[in-house]
């Protein structure tokens, strides 16, 4: 996966603890975090401070005063607002996860929600609800519904370091908001934020519990119960797979024994454990604590149970990514297993739509492309950003829809929508079924791909950029891109906007019929991205980094 290979490139040297379990000396003070969100005010005139809405959502930490108090009642007061505007009433599904942040600002949020008469409905049992958990919840509720929809906010920065805090909101679709949704609400936010919350509605959060406009709902039963509808349990069990999860810590802990009871699984959940903290973590590649499922470091300790398992696999703090160890080759890079799970899902879902296309974002893997290609299947590529497949997904149109960075989500059986978000529970438990299945791991089954269809050979690498570099960068376009080849071999396209629905993908895009490159600048450093793949072999790889560096830095200067 292009973002493993990158921590390797951008950090000559790996910090001596990576992949060890963490160190005392690096867990965070929870009660300094929680006094920091409560206590410390953002400064609206300070960029750093201000909300804003990148890809998933709004995240910072309440130590920088990037995710405080006066954040989450903003954004908040913000979402009541933008419903109030677009005649949303239904109820508003609210899920958080583990991290130490996600607590205060469920309480912050609910003060605010009840205040604007908003009912919320919270989870009952376990307090924590993962990102495709609420995506599920909502179209369960709006399905068969024209008026009164609902929509749903997450509490969480995803698998960002444990001092960190996440806002994201999804819209009656369920999948994550636009851009012009999310750029509304952060506006509105920083409006709030700068005149000193004035028009933030609120409740004390004791007389906000007590509320009638705050309902209990089993998110844990609702979404386990429905699991048949999407993963052949009858045939995991037949297999008599001996299967392994670690929830990371994260919002999914209580889902996976509910799964294992009641389809009666071999299925051993390795880590328990919940603790703000993440003290049980194994230390990501920079030294910090990162909850990745696609990081051979954080993962770990994992990887070196593989044995005990036939397969296993662990998904991030919320839950809407994956990570899956193969016992015949360890961690699996996400976009190996995306291409893996594309083949199997297109062989064995024989309801689905005749039409349903495979959905990928334009830095994934073109071997998906060649999966798609055998099974004769409409390719449809697309920016960064999940969002883009949400209304594929939603309509049925879209089989399955995946990203390079470990995230997906596909039909049901019978071809209805399950989730417009990604959804790291689902793709780990079709690890099991397509073993128990085949009579192969995903690790064999990948291998047997890439011997009919070529081999991938990726990484992704950053060089700095001013923001009036990456502004340029952002705007380039083909007529831009001098040379007529690449890396040896004649270039076949260059691209500004995504085949498959003509948005602009912020960059470029160079391909040739043996490799490719895509540079983009990133949304929140001082620096722009470049992702390659190789069908031939590591140096040709080296070759396309090297020349597209220089491609670049030529259009840039120009």
């Amino acid at each position: 996966m292009f973002h493993e290979l990158l921590r390797e490139t951008m950090s000559p040297t790996l910090s001596p603890l990576a992949g060890k379990p963490a160190p005392a000396s690096i867990l965070i003070d929870v009660p300094q975090l929680l006094a920091a969100y409560a206590d410390l005010a953002p400064d609206p005139a300070d960029p750093a401070q201000r909300v804003a809405f990148g890809t998933s959502g709004h995240r910072g930490s309440s130590l920088q005063r990037s995710f405080n108090a006066a954040h989450v009642l903003a954004i908040s007061q913000a979402i009541c607002d933008y419903r109030a505007m677009k005649g949303i009433d239904g109820p508003l599904f609210v899920a958080m996860d583990t991290h130490a942040l996600s607590a205060p600002a469920f309480e912050h949020a609910l003060e605010v929600f009840v205040a604007n008469e908003v009912t919320a409905m919270v989870s009952v049992g376990t307090p924590y609800t993962p990102t495709p958990v609420l995506s599920h919840a909502i179209l369960v509720y709006n399905r068969g519904r024209t008026e009164h929809l609902a929509d749903g906010i997450v509490l969480s920065p995803s698998h960002n370091p444990p001092a960190d805090g996440g806002y994201k909101y999804n819209p009656p679709n369920g999948g994550p908001a636009d851009t012009d949704v999310t750029r509304w609400i952060q506006d509105r936010a920083n409006a709030l934020l700068s005149d000193g919350l004035k028009e933030v509605r609120r409740v004390p959060y004791a007389q906000a519990r007590r509320s009638p406009r705050v309902v209990t709902h089993d998110y844990v039963a609702s979404y386990v119960s429905d699991l048949p509808n999407i993963v052949d349990f009858d045939l995991i069990r037949a297999g008599g797979l001996r299967l392994g999860v670690d929830p990371l810590g994260g919002s999914g802990v209580h889902y996976w024994g509910a799964i294992a009871e009641r389809y009666r699984l071999d299925l051993t959940v390795v880590n328990p454990v919940v603790d703000p903290r993440f003290a049980f973590m194994c230390v990501d590649w920079d030294g910090k604590i990162r909850m990745d499922p696609s990081s051979k470091y954080a993962m770990a300790g994992l990887i070196a149970m593989k044995d005990r398992f036939d397969v296993a696999f662990a998904c991030d703090t919320d839950h809407d990514r994956h990570g899956i160890v193969a016992k015949s080759g360890g961690l699996m890079l996400a976009n190996h297993y995306l291409a893996t799970l594309v083949d199997y899902l297109f062989r064995h879902r024989p309801h689905w739509r005749a039409d349903a296309a495979v959905g990928k974002t334009v830095v994934s893997t073109s071997l998906i492309d060649r999966v798609a290609a055998r099974l004769d299947r409409r390719l449809y590529e697309v920016p960064v950003g999940f969002k883009w497949f949400a209304h594929g997904l939603f309509d049925g149109s879209l089989g399955f829809g995946g990203e390079e960075s470990a995230g997906a989500s596909l039909l049901r059986m019978d071809g209805g929508v399950w989730s417009t978000d990604k959804d790291g529970l689902v793709p780990s438990l079709l690890a099991a079924e397509m073993t128990a299945c085949e009579g192969r791991d995903p690790g064999e089954l990948y291998e047997r791909i890439v011997a009919d269809l070529g081999r991938p050979y990726s990484d992704r690498v950053d060089a700095p950029a001013t923001a009036d570099q990456k502004a340029r960068l952002g705007r380039l376009s083909p007529a831009q891109v001098s040379g007529t080849e690449l890396a040896g071999d004649p270039i076949t396209a260059v691209l500004d906007k995504a085949p498959g629905n003509g948005a602009p993908i912020g960059g470029i895009k160079v391909m040739t019929a043996q490799g490719w490159f895509a540079a983009r600048p990133s949304g929140t450093e001082a620096i722009y991205k470049i992702y390659a793949e190789s069908f031939r072999d590591e140096n040709h790889l080296h070759s396309l980094i090297a020349e597209a560096n220089k491609m670049v830095d030529a259009a840039l200067a120009a």
